[in-house]
């Protein structure tokens, strides 16, 4: 019996580990995105400046527990509410699933608790019946489409509980500026982007977003890579990688 012979069990015995690794693999991948964290990619700019187009993140998808929208395929049969729930506090940026649409997933920040009421007015937020402090603070300019190539106002919120966060001001006579009072159902929550002129949310066709609607909070910046510039285009990673937004907090 040749050598070659004597070393066809081994080498089959080596390609069924392999396999039994990689199957191994997925499947604890596939726990990890249902159970703990999942990656999202930033596409448009209505979170701009805190996220970017071109930005990758991970979502903490233990912070506020499970629902049936955590889970990877939505199935509205599967169970209704949330396991293990935890309440989000205001200022959270959160992945959510679009209450007209539940297949689309949206990142804003959280602004209005239950029973909040929430108005703009004049460009500044008002949250039960207080403005809240808004400071300049520079500005902004996108390399991309986002700001046409201008710097854009910065203003600083803070919120009653010490959340602070920055905000686009595109238009100072922008139609968002000025809205009518809302007031937040029990078990929901208003998100609004902090690219306020730019952002489709709880002031417009979002609306109020269920408690069972939230996928997890936004933790951190994996990679980031601007000019829209796609991700599997490598040759162009040089000239456009934005390596100061690397495992960059989200605040």
């Amino acid at each position: 019996m040749s050598v070659a012979e004597n070393n066809k069990p081994e080498e089959k015995n080596a390609f069924w580990e392999t396999i039994v690794v990689l199957v191994q693999a997925f499947i604890l991948a596939g726990i990890i995105r249902t159970v703990l964290l999942q990656p999202f990619t930033i596409p448009s700019g209505s979170m701009v400046p805190t996220l970017l187009v071109g930005d990758y993140l991970l979502v903490n998808k233990f912070a506020y527990g499970y629902s049936r929208y955590s889970l990877p395929l939505y199935n509205p049969e599967w169970f209704k509410g949330r396991l293990f729930g935890s309440e989000p506090a205001r200022g959270d940026v959160i992945v959510f699933r679009l209450p007209p649409d539940p297949s689309v997933d949206y990142i804003k920040r959280l602004i209005g608790l239950p029973g909040d009421k929430i108005q703009m007015i004049d460009g500044v937020l008002h949250i039960n019946g207080k403005a809240v402090p808004r400071d300049a603070a520079g500005t902004f300019k996108s390399d991309d489409s986002e700001t046409n190539g201008r710097a854009v106002p910065v203003y600083r919120e803070t919120l009653d509980n010490g959340v602070s966060y920055d905000t686009l001001d595109l238009d100072p006579l922008s139609g968002a500026d000025n809205t009518q009072e809302f007031v937040v159902p029990a078990k929901h929550y208003f998100f609004m982007g902090d690219n306020r002129d730019n952002s489709t949310d709880s002031r417009f066709t979002v609306g109020y977003v269920p408690e069972e609607n939230l996928v997890g909070r936004a933790t951190f910046i994996i990679f980031s890579i601007g000019n829209k510039t796609p991700f599997y285009e490598v040759w162009n990673w040089p000239a456009n990688l934005r390596l100061s937004r690397f495992f960059k907090g989200i605040q």
